[in-house]
């Protein structure tokens, strides 16, 4: 076993008392201006070349008239959203690096699940809702014969126009089944109570009701907006969704990135609920940077594949991966009873983009809990390049259990890379706070800060710094959230 295995089980262990004590928060803020940039930016350039092709005040301004026109507007916002969502699901390499990693591609995916979900629901209501409020009498409906499309014509040389009015009420009854269908999954992955390995099959599951809402969309888009911008846009959007949705249901997400690999050592701390993972990795693997992750799917169960931070460096004179899981949910609390030595797995990576790469002159390293391992990995790297980090670094480790050994052994790890290590045992030294790490780093305005652990004590030392006037830019956080 490496020194890595040995290592992280012991010095870990990052309980919630080993943190300063954090108020609830209702909303959390990332300083994440890529994503953000990216969610306004489609929404503001869909919305944009909608209103280039027709308008939210239609004249004479009414109720029906302005039902009519935002139909459209939120059918195509939806279903733009939607096929965004499922490009991002598909995990494209190429768009990775300008998001800053997969982890964060996957937050723009959860927002532009938001945005469909809100979007098909006042899509639907002003469908359906008009309906039920003229039953009721509220309003006045819409006279027989008055849909647009109309019938097919008799002439058996129809048009691509009248056909797709033939095929109006089907797309309708189709639109609506899948809302349903969509919007319950939808909000499924919202429950973080749902397990993981559950969720994941669900999701897949919106593939399905992605196609049929792009028959819906085909069918019942104003026929005009094909021939201008927003018709090319919404065009190119379901033709990206549909590859990417055939892509999830016939298992195709990642392929060319998986490679098989066989569990050669495991290491399980029952009283840490850490295990250490080992996996001698067949030909393919193209090797990986400190920092990033991998999924791995056991074969032997066929369980859907889990994110793991790869903690170890890559040799590819030993084609080896080391990972380190704690337990924090149903699958990874039975981890260390399902995985034994000989299993196959699948591989597929690496992602992210938290590789410790700035221009700043120095570095502030953070882990916290089972966080500290992209920080392990950097330290073997660095050691075994023989070159140390380019910038000074300071690590800084919050410990409420502290074991002189595990201790001793970082150490010799960071003094191996070239690191300051700074350890903080709670019940000796108390919280890490920004205060603390100021006060140990008196150049702290020209470092970039890397934090990997709780969000909680990533808001509180980024809220900290920020107000102490450092350029959040700076701060650079993985978001371990795959939901």
């Amino acid at each position: 076993m490496n020194r890595t295995g040995r290592i992280i089980p012991l010095y870990s262990k990052l309980q919630k008392r080993a943190l300063p004590p954090q108020r609830p928060r209702r909303f959390r803020s990332f300083p994440m201006n890529k994503i953000k940039t990216a969610f306004w930016l489609f929404l503001a350039v869909l919305t944009g070349l909608w209103l280039l092709a027709d308008t939210l005040w239609p004249q004479p301004f009414n109720y029906m008239a302005f039902r009519n026109v935002f139909m459209q507007y939120s059918g195509v916002i939806a279903i733009g959203v939607m096929s965004a969502c499922m490009m991002l699901a598909a995990r494209p390499k190429i768009i990775e690096p300008w998001l800053g990693g997969l982890d964060k591609m996957y937050r723009l995916h959860k927002w532009l699940g938001i945005a469909a979900l809100v979007t098909s629901i006042l899509h639907w209501w002003f469908a359906q809702g008009t309906k039920w409020m003229a039953q009721w009498g509220w309003i006045e409906g819409r006279r027989p014969g008055g849909k647009p499309g109309g019938q097919p014509a008799a002439d058996a040389a129809m048009t691509l126009q009248q056909w797709l009015g033939s095929q109006r009420h089907l797309a309708e009854s189709v639109g609506e089944w899948a809302f349903y269908a969509a919007a319950l999954l939808m909000v499924m992955a919202l429950i973080k109570r749902i397990p993981y390995h559950w969720f994941v099959k669900f999701h897949k599951l919106l593939a399905v009701g992605y196609l049929a809402l792009v028959f819906h969309t085909i069918v019942l888009v104003k026929y005009a907006y094909w021939s201008q911008p927003v018709g090319w846009a919404t065009a190119l959007l379901l033709a990206g969704g549909t590859v990417a949705a055939l892509m999830v249901l016939f298992k195709r997400v990642g392929a060319g990135r998986k490679v098989g690999g066989e569990v050669v050592a495991l290491t399980h701390s029952p009283i840490l609920d850490v295990l250490s993972i080992t996996f001698k990795l067949q030909p393919g693997w193209a090797g990986h940077r400190a920092g990033q992750f991998a999924f791995v799917n056991n074969l032997q169960n066929n369980e859907s594949p889990h994110p793991y931070t790869i903690a170890s460096a890559w040799q590819a004179d030993k084609p080896q991966i080391t990972f380190v899981t704690k337990a924090l949910g149903n699958y990874t609390g039975k981890l260390h009873q399902n995985l034994k030595v000989g299993d196959k797995v699948s591989i597929e990576g690496p992602y992210g983009c938290f590789t410790f790469d700035d221009e700043r002159p120095r570095q502030i390293w953070v882990g916290g809990g089972i966080g500290i391992t992209p920080f392990i990995a950097r330290m073997q790297q660095l050691a075994a390049e023989h070159h140390g980090q380019p910038q000074a670094v300071d690590l800084f480790h919050s410990t409420a259990d502290y074991d002189e050994n595990a201790i001793a052994l970082m150490r010799a790890d960071a003094e191996a890379a070239g690191i300051n290590l700074h350890v903080i045992w709670s019940s000796r030294d108390g919280y890490l706070t920004g205060e603390k790490i100021r006060a140990a780093v008196p150049e702290w305005q020209n470092a970039g800060i890397w934090f990997c652990g709780p969000a909680a004590f990533a808001d509180s030392l980024r809220r900290d710094f920020a107000a102490q006037g450092f350029n959040t830019k700076h701060f650079h956080q993985e978001l371990f959230e795959m939901r």
